[in-house]
């Protein structure tokens, strides 16, 4: 008896760049989309002797270029298809974007989104008319349990970024640009998530302007599509940092990832105080305030400019979001003077003789000095912490050397994560008292509970000999934890860390530590 052999159901065929121009150029997206302006940013062109423009997505009706995408997909679905409503699972500006899409069309929208989504986004959903359903610590949760609601209730899952519609109504963006400024383009720098509107962006200027760069910019710590790229295939990171949460994506789309590969010329890869830096530039020149993913434009060209030595070129950034939370403010305005080589950290040893102190202060000179932490530690020495007003990167070096050539054993903190979260605000917490200790940095989910779920997770059996918190209006709160484990704990101290279950830093061995608490 001959075995009849199952169908293999038809792969679905990829667009190609002339059916990308199509469908770009036939978006619907001003039913809920506003042409939003190409400014030029003054200030920020006369600092870096370039020309860069400003492609401001933050003045679209949600802050953001997500309803452009969202609305091609919802507004090309079979009428049957948006009767019976549509799903996705967001924690910011794409539930808003299908919150907004949905009231125009006049269709139902379930929107998923984790218990850690702040209560402004989930007030800004419900706003807009769509169904709020809050499940999981994590967008991936969200996701998973939107899937099943999608198969349960018959809903249409409009997807974030992986999908040619969404790629098409993101499009919309580049042509606006090269319709806005038609004359010479040397690069264009885009944010990536998922990379949705980076694909779009790539797929229009390639067709119409090939000369034009398209530079896709990621996070230190949230880098799944220059990795996927770099190794060929889409990689999935085990974790992603939220501090820039509209880009925070573990695994890029495969469509996005397929145009990524074929049409963007490079990346840039921008850290916490570039952007928080970043932040600030765009202020300057606008007086509105982007969200972190936001400003990654913007840090880039930055950084594009200073690797390159680039002299009037001509340079656009979109601003592609501006969903702030007002508690991250104070975070930003603290890390944009680092970020933008404003402010040197230094942790400085003076000898604890007459006159030396008054030496070092004449090194200082006229320079402005933003904090200063002083701990008499020895009767032979004493350590400083210092923060100093610079110009640029090269001075902080210079401040170094000229220090040590005088005398003074100096370290550069300006890049140590210890020091500019934490022994900043502890400095000459010494004590005899803290033997056998370690010292570690935990990353903590932030949300109600969150810490003391935390402390009373800590051993019963070990003294808290060191602990600082401060809350910085970030979705992860960050804890430094002094221990008193006696040598022969340590292996109990392996087994309990790993089962607490939260990233950590063991920092015993930081310089800093050593010079300031231990």
């Amino acid at each position: 008896m001959t075995r009849a052999r199952t169908a293999t159901p038809p792969r679905r065929r990829r667009p190609g760049g002339a059916e990308y121009l199509q469908k770009i150029l036939t978006a619907r997206v001003y039913d809920v989309a506003i042409e939003s302006d190409l400014a030029p940013a003054p200030n920020l062109s006369r600092r870096l002797r370039n020309h860069v423009w400003l492609k401001r997505e933050d003045q679209q009706p949600v802050f953001s270029f997500k309803l452009r995408g969202a609305y091609n997909k919802m507004v090309h679905l079979p009428e049957a298809q948006r009767e019976r409503g549509v799903i996705c699972a967001s924690a910011g500006n794409h539930a808003q974007g299908v919150a907004l899409a949905a009231r125009r069309l006049g269709c139902k929208a379930l929107i998923v989104m984790p218990v850690t989504t702040p209560q402004v986004k989930i007030d800004a959903v419900r706003a807009l008319g769509a169904e709020v359903v809050l499940s999981g610590d994590s967008y991936s949760d969200a996701h998973a349990h939107a899937r099943e609601l999608e198969r349960d209730q018959g809903l249409t899952f409009v997807h974030p970024f992986d999908d040619p519609d969404v790629i098409a109504g993101q499009g919309t963006v580049a042509m606006e640009v090269l319709r806005q400024h038609p004359g010479p383009i040397d690069a264009i720098f885009v944010a990536i998530g998922g990379g949705g509107l980076v694909s779009g962006v790539a797929a229009y200027v390639k067709a119409v302007r090939p000369e034009i760069k398209v530079i896709g910019v990621q996070t230190t710590d949230s880098d799944a599509m220059l990795r996927s790229v770099r190794a060929g295939k889409r990689i999935t990171l085990a974790e992603v940092g939220l501090f820039s949460d509209g880009t925070a994506v573990k695994l890029v789309g495969e469509e996005t990832f397929r145009l990524t590969r074929q049409w963007v010329d490079d990346f840039v890869v921008v850290d916490t105080d570039d952007v928080c830096a970043a932040i600030k530039d765009v202020f300057q020149d606008t007086r509105s305030i982007l969200e972190p993913a936001g400003a990654l434009g913007v840090a880039a060209v930055k950084q594009y400019v200073a690797r390159h030595k680039c002299k009037g070129q001509t340079f656009v950034a979109i601003t592609c979001g501006a969903n702030m939370n007002f508690d991250r403010l104070r975070f930003v305005a603290e890390r944009a003077e680092v970020g933008e080589d404003r402010e040197a950290l230094f942790a400085v040893t003076v000898p604890e003789e007459r006159g030396s102190f008054r030496r070092f202060c004449e090194l200082v000179g006229n320079r402005s000095v933003t904090e200063f932490n002083y701990r008499m530690s020895s009767e032979t020495s004493a350590h400083l912490f210092v923060g100093i007003s610079t110009q640029s990167r090269d001075e902080i070096e210079r401040i170094k050397r000229n220090f040590e050539r005088h005398g003074f054993e100096t370290i550069d903190l300006t890049d140590d994560e210890l020091a500019k979260q934490h022994l900043r605000h502890m400095v000459g917490g010494r004590t005899p008292l803290a033997q056998d200790e370690r010292l570690f940095r935990f990353t903590i989910p932030e949300r109600p509970g969150a810490l003391m779920k935390f402390l009373t997770s800590m051993h019963p059996e070990w003294n808290i000999s060191c602990f600082h918190y401060r809350n910085q209006g970030a979705d992860y709160g960050r804890i430094l934890v002094g221990l008193q484990v006696p040598p022969g704990d340590r292996p109990a101290l392996r087994r309990f860390l790993e089962q607490l279950g939260y990233t950590f830093d063991d920092e015993t061995a930081n310089p800093a530590y050593r010079l300031f608490l231990r």
